[in-house]
């Protein structure tokens, strides 16, 4: 950047008294300081936004990088479950070939239940005391509202003739 001292400073500030006056110097002081200010804020901004760019641009580099370790670990694992699933299955239809000559491993498998669902309603709220229970003691069974408590016990009404 350019450099200025505290000789250059002077000399700038005692020409802008003498061009702008003495009025209007503290005014244009303030405005000059707020674009600078203005400038700083800008510059800051794009060097953050230059640097997050790179740091993304690394971030991208390292996930890559991962992704393939990831694929060479995955492959590598899955060619050494092959050969043991191999090896297993070779020694298992080696030795079980006597016992079951169809050679096929159904046969030896017990067989597995089919899954029921249980037909409960689990959302509906259950007491621990049985409804037979509570129907020969008389014990209500379910509940009334306020409103139909009282159109339930209200006297009928008589009816006059005109």
């Amino acid at each position: 950047m350019i450099d200025f001292g505290f000789d250059k400073i002077a000399l700038i500030g005692a020409v802008a008294l003498i061009v702008i006056g003495p009025e209007k110097l503290p005014r244009v002081a303030r405005t000059v300081g707020a674009l600078f200010g203005k400038a700083q804020r800008y510059v800051a901004d794009v060097k953050a936004e230059v640097n997050r760019s790179i740091e993304l641009e690394e971030l991208k580099k390292m996930k890559t990088q991962f992704e393939d370790a990831a694929r060479d670990v995955e492959s590598n694992v899955r060619s050494e479950v092959d050969s043991a699933s191999a090896a297993f299955n070779d020694s298992w239809a080696g030795g079980t070939n006597d016992a079951n000559p169809s050679g096929s491993y159904e046969a030896l498998a017990p067989p597995v239940p089919s899954y029921s669902h249980p037909k409960k309603n689990w959302r509906l709220k259950r007491g621990a005391t049985p409804q037979w229970y509570k129907k020969r003691t008389g014990i209500r069974t379910k509940a009334l509202s306020g409103a139909a408590r009282v159109a339930r016990f209200r006297p009928p009404v008589a009816k006059t003739p005109r």
